[in-house]
């Protein structure tokens, strides 16, 4: 190993002494070598053994030969561009040979190491799209599909050449007659109500029919109703009941029929979900109910079907214009039917103006949404077609925050997000003014706690 090699080797690793370079240069002799190819490589090694090296020197290769390793496997698995993984390996080297240089704190260049991990693991998994499975020749099957991310989705597979087995409430209606339209023959067109178990089992048994010796490849739990707005002790029983009964025992009644199907083709299982499921959303506690025991069965079904082959994945929207969503008369008849039901001393307590400016936030949210669904169709299309799909797929702007912030900040802020990006209420129950003494804004109200505290 020559002087000038033996000063390149101090520089990348932090020493700068020459004398010290000169004192540490070796001459190695091997007179059982077999090729050159070998002697350069025990010359390495020896190097590698010097005694001057440290543990960071260690924790510093160790990192990236991780990166590298990971880099390759994921090129491997997915057939894919090698080019993105070297470049970004061979610029995560210099940052850290420029780092080292500049002979930081051992325990600082450590977090900079273990920061600039977690950049590149996350660049490495969101920026390098694997190539897909091919569409044609594998069918699904979707539940509601007569608006929304149904329809959307049911008309976006028929094009990639998917055979769409598509359910509607209604088959003389708007939006089976627009799906008959627009797909092509390949789609079929089934009237279910997954609430009922012998349309369910009709179901099957007319998909079975038509696919014969041909597996179904995937079942997309669509599906679901938010059919309330209001808090909690507002909400009506009804209510509870009707959320629970199709987001929850009509996606378990429909999943649990399809089964045989996928486990036999090791097929794929996604379902459309909601944040709401996993987080506390102000006035949105018997749809979020729901959704949490979906979510919990999904979740339980994942591990259970591994060993079969079938993978289950997990779809989280933020929020899109969908089914009622955007009807303002919708949610003029979900007012006057929850005024009419609630009792007598409940609706004094918190007052018609509380559950009127309610409706109002609610109606307000609803015309901001986004009214592009594609972000949600193109998860669903990854979820089915990804050699190896995701668990959870954040679809839209801000799921991704929403959850980080969930999960990792104090339950105040946490709270104060959820208060700031959907329920801005300015009044509090009629009884809290009268016992104030005054109409009370919630965010003053929220600044004052924090002062006492």
């Amino acid at each position: 190993m020559t002087e000038r090699q033996q000063r390149e080797t101090d520089h990348l690793f932090g020493t700068h002494s020459k004398s010290n370079s000169r004192a540490h240069t070796h001459s190695h002799t091997h007179t059982h070598t077999h090729s050159h190819t070998l002697c350069t490589l025990c010359t390495f090694v020896s190097v590698l053994m010097m005694d001057t090296y440290s543990l960071p020197f260690w924790i510093y290769l160790f990192v990236l030969a991780f990166f590298l390793g990971g880099a390759m496997k994921k090129i491997q698995t997915f057939h894919m561009s090698s080019i993105p993984s070297l470049v970004a390996w061979l610029g995560a080297t210099v940052l850290l040979d420029r780092l080292w240089t500049l002979c930081l704190p051992t325990t600082l260049l450590l977090m900079g190491l273990l920061g600039l991990s977690f950049c590149l693991c996350t660049f490495l998994r969101t920026s390098m799209t694997p190539s897909l499975l091919p569409a044609h020749g594998k069918a699904v099957f979707i539940t509601g599909c007569d608006s929304g991310f149904g329809k959307a989705t049911a008309q976006h597979l028929d094009a990639l050449g998917f055979e769409v087995f598509a359910t509607v409430l209604d088959l003389s209606g708007v939006g089976a007659l627009d799906l008959q339209r627009t797909c092509s023959p390949r789609l079929t067109l089934l009237q279910v109500d997954i609430t009922q178990p012998q349309q369910v089992q009709q179901a099957l048994l007319d998909t079975k029919a038509k696919l014969g010796m041909n597996g179904l490849w995937a079942l997309v739990n669509n599906a679901g109703v938010c059919v309330n707005f209001g808090d909690a002790e507002l909400s009506l029983m009804s209510n509870y009941r009707g959320c629970m009964e199709v987001n929850f025992f009509g996606t378990l009644s429909i999943t649990k029929s399809f089964l045989p199907l996928l486990r036999h083709s090791r097929g794929r299982i996604v379902t459309i979900s909601s944040p709401a499921g996993d987080q506390p959303f102000p006035c949105l506690a018997a749809y979020g109910a729901s959704k949490a025991a979906l979510n919990l069965f999904i979740n339980t079904l994942r591990h259970e079907l591994r060993p079969w082959g079938v993978y289950v994945s997990t779809i989280l929207p933020s929020s899109y214009k969908t089914g009622q969503s955007s009807n303002q008369s919708y949610w003029e008849q979900q007012h006057q039917q929850l005024l009419q039901s609630l009792p007598m001393t409940l609706l004094e307590d918190y007052g018609e103006d509380y559950v009127t400016e309610t409706k109002e936030l609610f109606q307000n949210f609803a015309s901001q949404a986004n009214p592009d669904l594609s972000p949600v169709v193109h998860a669903i299309v990854q979820a089915l077609l990804s050699p190896q799909p995701q668990s959870h797929y954040f679809a839209g702007p801000g799921v991704g925050l929403m959850y980080f912030l969930y999960s990792y900040c104090p339950f105040s802020l946490n709270n104060r997000f959820l208060q700031k990006i959907f329920m801005k209420k300015k009044l509090m129950p009629r009884a809290l003014r009268e016992h104030s003494g005054s109409d009370l804004d919630l965010s003053l109200n929220n600044n004052n706690e924090e002062k006492l505290k």
